[in-house]
């Protein structure tokens, strides 16, 4: 009779964009590589841009009845039509996770962001790891935390983290380089918390393929995500091309001035208004605004600077590619987590911070002209290999527990 194969269930709600879950799903492939079976539990809204996930690989995707926060407000969850999330969805969903537990009896359980963070949904999670306490072969219990998180808001908010990290948990797999970012720079971590942290490396996908073409060959890249997240910045860019464009074109240069480059902006599917918008900001001979494209990652290996927010996939994509990069970090609400990594990343050579109060097209072009042709170091191999190492680290504590 053939062996049981190690199971991994990852449970993952992404409410405002998809990092989350891209990065629950980069793991999972790892594990299946591995010979692991995987068992991803999203409760965000579906992102078919992400693959479905169904048998692919020894990775299976379940949806749970999906949630999103009101824009950056994670306090107040919408059900998927938009109305505020009700009390019988919520008991839905911890049915459903209940129920999957029990079906697929993992050998390990994962929790991405929670206990951390994702305090809205702590009753769901909570059932989740006591049924997983009270099993009879409980699984190894391990929360997924990317390099920065929010701060608390409250002291109190840190001790209630630490004693349900020290009575349910068995460890963190932190998906940094404590060299680059440790998780101390946003998070303030106890003595108790200490022992638990596990560093992996960052999270990446692999190097894109080689692409034949020329798109985006010596080009500004601009990625900022969809609706009200990215116009700022689409729009900044936009100007900014038009005003290199018309001043190149006068001859009203002063030294350090940037070249006149075509801009290529990569706005959400399906938001045509914006497009039309920013089309009409600039010559079209120096812009081009087209949908997101899957080979985005080959076309920043192309280009000569990049422009866009500071979440950990875009800053991590830009940084392996070398690419000169201007962030501009998302600070909506009391969101910090990208001022932290953009303000750390800014240290590197041809990495640029520009403040969303600050971002104008002079201010842009300023900040572009600055990094341009700098070599951006890269990181090191071991830094980008947080995937594979989850899985020695993983094993590794498995191993241990049996031993």
């Amino acid at each position: 009779m053939p062996l049981r194969p190690k199971r991994l269930m990852i449970v993952v709600t992404h409410l405002l964009g998809t990092g989350h879950l891209s990065r629950a799903l980069a793991l999972a492939d790892s594990f299946a590589g591995a010979g692991w079976a995987v068992d991803v539990v999203s409760g965000g809204r579906p992102a078919p841009h992400l693959g479905d996930g169904q048998g692919t690989g020894g990775t299976t995707l379940h949806q749970l009845p999906p949630l999103a926060s009101d824009g950056a407000d994670f306090s107040t969850l919408l059900a998927a039509d938009g109305a505020p999330a009700t009390a019988g969805l919520f008991a839905a969903r911890a049915a459903m996770l209940g129920a999957l537990f029990d079906a697929l009896r993992p050998d390990v359980l994962v929790t991405e962001l929670f206990p951390f963070g994702r305090r809205a949904l702590t009753a769901e999670f909570d059932a989740l790891l006591e049924r997983a306490r009270a099993a009879g072969r409980p699984p190894l219990v391990l929360a997924s935390v990317r390099d920065i998180l929010a701060p608390p808001s409250k002291p109190a908010r840190v001790a209630e983290t630490e004693r349900r990290l020290l009575r349910l948990y068995d460890g963190v797999l932190v998906h940094s380089d404590p060299a680059v970012v440790p998780l101390e720079e946003s998070w303030p971590l106890t003595a108790a918390m200490m022992p638990l942290l596990r560093y992996t490396g960052f999270v990446v996908p692999p190097p894109p393929a080689a692409a034949a073409g020329t798109d985006g060959q010596g080009e500004i890249l601009v990625t900022a995500g969809g609706g009200p997240v990215g116009r700022a910045v689409f729009e900044a860019a936009a100007r900014c091309a038009a005003l290199c464009a018309a001043l190149w074109a006068a001859g009203d240069l002063e030294p350090g001035s940037l070249p006149p480059l075509r801009w290529r902006l990569l706005v959400a599917r399906g938001d045509e208004a914006l497009a039309d918008r920013l089309r009409a900001l600039a010559p079209p001979e120096r812009l081009l605004v087209e949908p997101v494209r899957p080979d985005f990652r080959a076309l920043l290996g192309r280009a000569a600077a990049a422009v866009g927010r500071c979440g950990y996939n875009t800053a991590l994509d830009c940084l392996t590619a070398g690419v000169p990069s201007v962030f501009c970090p998302f600070e909506d609400g009391r969101e910090v987590e990208q001022t932290i990594r953009a303000t750390l990343l800014a240290r590197r050579p041809g990495i640029a911070m520009l403040r969303e109060a600050d971002l104008t097209p002079d201010s842009l072009a300023r900040s572009l002209g600055a990094v341009l042709g700098t070599r951006v170091a890269p990181l090191a191999p071991s830094s980008l290999a947080g995937a594979a190492r989850s899985v020695e680290i993983v094993e590794d504590m498995l191993a241990e527990r049996r031993s």
